[in-house]
């Protein structure tokens, strides 16, 4: 992999957690009364707003990697590298700040067959 490459998994991650605590991250902020007292347009507010930031980093990764841009991953490559990125931040995530989330073996499994996924799409 070059360095594009690196670039871009790097942006991707970043804005994953963005766009993770963008959509999950008020159903946590929601034990602090300030933030609990919010009328549901002012919540939606705040995700937008942090929304943003995952955007500012996705656009930018998805044109430096995309193979079309000179990048090296082809548009399913860059697609299946987002999931699997989303879905770990997602459980590294619900697990720290959510203490009742733990990790099943259905979860474990999943994840296998993400990586098969990697793997598949990958394949020449």
């Amino acid at each position: 992999m070059n360095l594009s490459g690196f670039y871009t998994i790097l942006l991707l991650i970043v804005s994953n957690v963005f766009m993770t605590f963008a959509w999950y991250g008020h159903l946590k902020l929601r034990e602090y009364s300030w933030f609990a007292a919010l009328p549901l347009f002012g919540v939606i507010a705040i995700s937008w707003g942090i929304a943003f930031f995952e955007y500012c980093f996705q656009v930018p990764a998805n044109r430096l990697g995309f193979q079309g841009n000179g990048g090296p991953f082809s548009l399913m490559q860059l697609k299946i590298i987002q999931e699997v990125i989303t879905l770990v931040v997602f459980v590294l995530f619900s697990t720290l700040a959510f203490k009742t989330e733990t990790l099943k073996w259905n979860h474990l499994l999943a994840f296998f067959f993400l990586i098969a996924a990697v793997y598949l799409v990958f394949k020449k």
